[in-house]
């Protein structure tokens, strides 16, 4: 892996553009470590090549290329990184969205590139905000940051130089109809399995856990893991998916919703969502696992709320309070409907709002050699 990240620091052969020089910077990137609601991210604000695209779905597809792959690996696997952590490269905006203040592509474990992750642009923007890479203004801070999956507005809470909650206008989310009560007929022993299919950012596979006989507690996390993995490879491969206006297959993730209740014009629940951190083989057990995002997941509460929503359970203008497994909470919201209009098709869409806060744990330079 050495010798392929030298040479993605050394020359871009996409189109035979060639890396110019690292100046003062040399071969290290520049990082800032924090968590939102307990789940981890990694912040790159320096020492990246220079990325062709223009646009971040382009330069996230250049990103996934082996020579450009190699930087995540070097980020997020041992002995720099460990399980459960993020990327994020930070970017100059590509021009497609002219008041987006920076570019963002995502990079997390097992080969995952998100057009869109809810916690980790939490991160991003309070790293920008308290490192004044986007000037703060008391009591709010309000600005743009371009994504794979579209144009996310930012308001930020601030005093005394904190970011104290950021509140993320997301891309449309959307629940269609023929991925309502899909039935998946999940090997290994564990049967059919019925569930909803829904986008927040990413493709959620969305199951009841008492339906397969689970209880969202970190002690069952071996077993969440397991049946989550195994139930959202299955889907993927019985009832895939993908975006109406762009290339972006699914199911990519799976969320275990739990205790949803109504009070008033508020509706509360809590999930596990199950992440991969390989590739399953379905002849060979001892991959039959993943790992469980820490936070109630943005994109994924985004997910839930359209399907909450297509169900007739949320309406527009009203609350989701949403709980991870380990008891830490975004709040998410309905703001409007939308459509996302595709080549092919015309999907019904929401658009959500997720608040939550990040907490900056380190600032490190990492070393590429």
């Amino acid at each position: 892996m050495a010798s392929r990240l030298w040479r993605c620091f050394s020359s871009q052969s996409a189109g035979s553009l060639e890396f110019q020089g690292w100046g003062a910077s040399g071969r290290r990137l520049r990082c800032i470590d924090l968590h939102a609601a307990g789940e981890p991210a990694r912040v790159v604000i320096g020492g990246l090549p220079h990325i062709p695209g223009k646009s971040m779905q382009e330069k996230r597809a250049r990103f996934m290329q082996p020579d450009l792959d190699a930087i995540r690996k070097l980020l997020l696997l041992e002995p720099r990184g460990y399980p459960c952590q993020n990327a994020n490269y930070v970017l100059p905006p590509s021009g497609a969205y002219p008041s987006a203040s920076f570019g963002v592509v995502i990079a997390e474990q097992g080969l995952i590139y998100p057009a869109m992750s809810g916690h980790n642009m939490i991160c991003v923007a309070t790293a920008l905000l308290e490192t004044g890479m986007v000037p703060m203004l008391e009591p709010t801070t309000q600005f743009d940051l371009e994504t794979p999956a579209g144009l996310v507005n930012v308001t930020a809470s601030c005093a005394n130089g904190k970011a104290l909650q950021i509140k993320l206008r997301n891309v449309p989310a959307f629940c269609r109809p023929s991925d309502m009560d899909v039935e998946v007929d999940v090997p290994g022993g564990v049967g059919k399995v019925r569930l909803d299919i829904a986008y927040g950012g990413m493709h959620y596979a969305i199951v009841q856990a008492s339906s397969v006989g689970l209880e969202l507690k970190p002690g069952n996390g071996r077993e969440i893991c397991r049946l989550g993995e195994m139930i959202k490879v299955a889907c993927r491969q019985q009832h895939p998916v993908n975006h109406p206006e762009f290339e972006y297959p699914g199911c990519d993730i799976l969320a275990f919703t739990e205790g949803q209740m109504r009070d008033g014009n508020m509706v509360y629940g809590k999930n596990a969502v199950v992440m991969s951190n390989g590739k399953l083989d379905w002849e060979k057990p001892d991959t039959w696992t993943g790992m469980i995002d820490r936070s109630p997941c943005g994109t994924g509460t985004s997910a839930i709320m359209a399907q909450l929503h297509a169900r007739g359970l949320l309406a527009i203008g009203e609350e989701f309070v949403h709980e991870s497994i380990i008891g830490t909470k975004f709040v998410g919201r309905l703001e409007t409907s939308a459509v996302v209009q595709g080549a092919t098709e015309k999907v019904e869409a929401v658009v959500p709002t997720i608040a939550g806060r990040a907490w900056i744990t380190q600032f490190a330079e990492v070393v590429c050699d």
